[in-house]
């Protein structure tokens, strides 16, 4: 009775525990984590349509180009403070992490005026198209390099400290069901053997073949002990799913995310910047070894690098030779559907690599042709390629992103019941079935 007493408290205690490490990593850890990783992608992309609008300048072929970047500005930015606003509720008991968002929306705050001022100085003075105003560039320049080297990593830095949170809640979280369950089964063990031994000890001092009761308690034993055990276990899955299989992917996705706007934003630079050209092709470069590593070669060596890399996955899908944010999510497939949009996404990617390649073929030639080339969304054009790679990395991420709810959903369902009902009526039952059993052998010494 006492070892059945203990597993009323462990076993509640338990699943308590673990319905608080799914509501934390569901409630407040993977939200920061997507704000935080939101906030780096609108940030982002803010500053590309700032390059976009500079691009076109005062082009009235390219107007209608011109109102769509600005539109997008205006949505990523209201993204952000959306995000910003998040991110700092959701850190709400984090002294370091207020303090570093509110430093980020002072950084955003500047970095909003200095683009604000080449966009203005843009428009007045009415530039040609692919040739902005040396003071509009000026303000870009500032504007760029506040966002890259002040806010993007401070926000990257809050993205990492949210991961580690999460996935520290992860690990606690395994520990209690693996501990636990082992506890069970453990005592489990005892609790049968000693009821076996009770039986025995009834069947030879008192002469009874079998006691009904006693026997039904065992049965309880084992069905308690058995089923507590397995959703433990049940539980350890659960938060597998959610963490290593889905939100691991869902991470490096909307970081592959965030960081293919950087890339599809230093073209643009590229061609408004001819006296940062070569940095801003470097940055490219960078971007793509961080959305798919290919080994040490240089941009124009990339295509057929990568190239190598996608048939030799071709020929065996466990054979995952580029790395980057894309190869994390090859080596971590897990999901009906996931190989194939993966699989989709990275060619998609690839065809937007080479038409890069084109791109920078064309400014040599024909500047504005270039431009209308990088800007335009048709099917066949740069922004085009790049929108298709990023809708097939969207279909990624909602399949991740449904395994991830409903492993979260699954967790704190089967969880619920055994907080307090199940293991306290097992325990109770038991307990009046050991009684049942034993009071009629005490009642014969009357």
């Amino acid at each position: 009775m006492a070892i059945a007493c203990c597993l009323a408290v462990v076993i509640p205690v338990a699943f308590g525990a673990l319905g608080g490490q799914f509501q934390s990593i569901g409630d407040r850890d993977a939200p920061t984590v997507d704000s935080t990783t939101g906030l780096y992608f609108s940030l982002n992309d803010m500053d590309a349509q700032v390059a976009n609008v500079l691009l076109v300048g005062g082009d009235g072929a390219l107007a209608a180009d011109r109102s769509r970047d600005l539109a997008i500005y205006g949505s990523d930015r209201a993204t952000a403070d959306a995000d910003l606003t998040q991110a700092l509720t959701a850190s709400g008991g984090d002294a370091a992490a207020q303090t570093e968002l509110r430093s980020v929306l002072d950084g955003v705050g500047q970095y909003e005026a200095l683009a604000a001022d080449a966009l203005l100085t843009d428009q007045q003075a009415r530039s040609s198209v692919g040739r902005a105003p040396a003071a509009a560039l000026a303000y870009d320049r500032q504007a760029t390099d506040l966002m890259r080297t002040s806010i993007l990593p401070a926000v990257s830095s809050l993205t990492g400290v949210s991961a580690s949170t999460l996935n520290a809640s992860y690990t606690d979280g395994t520990s209690t069901a693996w501990t636990t369950a082992g506890v069970v089964i453990a005592a489990g063990v005892a609790l049968i053997g000693i009821l076996v031994a009770l039986q025995l000890y009834l069947a030879a001092r008192f002469r009874r073949l079998v006691s009904p009761a006693l026997a039904a308690a065992t049965l309880v034993a084992v069905v308690l002990v058995s089923t507590a055990a397995a959703r433990l276990c049940a539980e350890a899955g659960h938060l597998t799913v959610a963490k290593q299989e889905a939100f691991d992917s869902i991470l490096a996705l909307t970081q592959a995310r965030a960081v293919g706007y950087d890339a599809n934003a230093d073209e643009s630079r590229y061609l408004v910047d001819p006296a940062r050209a070569a940095q801003y092709q470097q940055a490219f470069l960078t971007a793509s070894q961080q959305l798919a590593a290919v080994g040490n070669v240089g941009l124009y060596g990339y295509d057929a690098a990568l190239a190598a890399d996608i048939r030799a996955y071709d020929g065996d899908n466990s054979d995952v030779r580029f790395g980057g944010y894309l190869g994390a999510e090859f080596r971590n497939i897990t999901f009906p559907g996931e190989r194939a949009a993966a699989v989709a996404a990275l060619l998609a990617y690839q065809a937007y690599e080479a038409d890069d390649r084109k791109l920078r073929a064309m400014a040599k030639t024909n500047l504005a042709a270039a431009v209308a080339y990088d800007i335009g969304t048709a099917p066949g054009q740069s922004d085009g390629a790049f929108n298709a790679y990023d809708a097939d990395l969207s279909s990624v991420i909602a399949i991740n992103s449904a395994a991830f709810a409903d492993a979260i959903a699954a967790g704190q369902g089967d969880s619920a019941p055994w907080n307090l009902a199940f293991p306290v009526a097992g325990a109770a039952l038991l307990a009046a079935l050991v009684l049942a059993g034993v009071r009629p052998r005490l009642a014969e010494y009357h």
